[in-house]
């Protein structure tokens, strides 16, 4: 318990003297995981708002394949690109493995069925007669689409956060895809993987405070946009 404590105020004094190795790591991490989080969005959001808002054959299957990859694993994410963008890969002529893209790469894969599938569910919540009304008021396809989406904003911005709250605390498409390499790939978990195994606990210990506060944060922001969607 006393070794417990110990590492626990080293890892606040760490956190708190700005340490440039500690926050470099945090930097990356947040970064890689900002920007698959937007991609994703990118092609997460219109995706997800397509199959809430039409009806076409062979949807119940393409929502049941983005509800099952919401369970698939981080490593087998990792491992499937990973055959893609190795050496011998179709893409290895990229150089992209061991690459801040590489990871960007297998998040994205990762958090946009979280995306889709949380807008869907978002979109199929609004009451039908928003569309009808639109409709009736002589809106077009994209201005009845715009009206249901004002109602679901909320929801559809909390999609988003929950996505970027899955990434953030990843481990197994940052190890393998970015091979944990020293102010260039190293993200918080596989950091605090690393330094489990070398005995040095405390900065495992405040890059796990800081991934903390920030998980706490991500789920604040969760919580009040699901409230206000919730009101709405």
């Amino acid at each position: 318990m006393e070794f417990f404590i110990d590492s626990f105020k080293s890892a606040i004094l760490l956190a708190l003297s700005l340490d440039p190795e500690l926050f470099g790591i945090v930097w990356v991490s947040t970064k890689v995981s900002f920007t698959s989080t937007l991609l994703a969005s990118l092609f997460g959001l219109p995706l997800g708002f397509l199959v809430a808002f039409k009806e076409f054959y062979g949807k119940w299957l393409l929502i049941t394949c983005l509800n099952t990859l919401l369970a698939l694993p981080t490593v087998v994410i990792g491992l499937f690109v990973y055959t893609f963008i190795s050496r011998r890969g179709i893409f290895g002529p990229l150089d992209l493995l061991y690459t801040q893209k590489a990871i960007v790469i297998g998040q994205f894969i990762l958090i946009l069925p979280v995306v889709a599938t949380l807008t869907i569910a978002a979109i199929s919540r609004i009451d039908e007669r928003y569309k009808m009304t639109a409709m009736t008021l002589g809106g077009n396809g994209i201005q009845t689409a715009w009206a249901v989406f004002k109602e679901a904003r909320f929801a559809v911005i909390a999609a988003v956060i929950a996505a970027f709250g899955r990434v953030i605390a990843e481990v197994g498409i940052s190890m393998i895809l970015g091979g944990n390499a020293k102010g260039f790939t190293r993200t918080m978990t596989t950091a605090m993987a690393l330094e489990y195994d070398k005995g040095e606990f405390v900065l495992a210990v405040a890059l796990g405070i800081i991934l903390m506060c920030i998980s706490f944060l991500v789920n604040l922001l969760f919580n009040f946009f699901q409230g206000r969607s919730g009101t709405k």
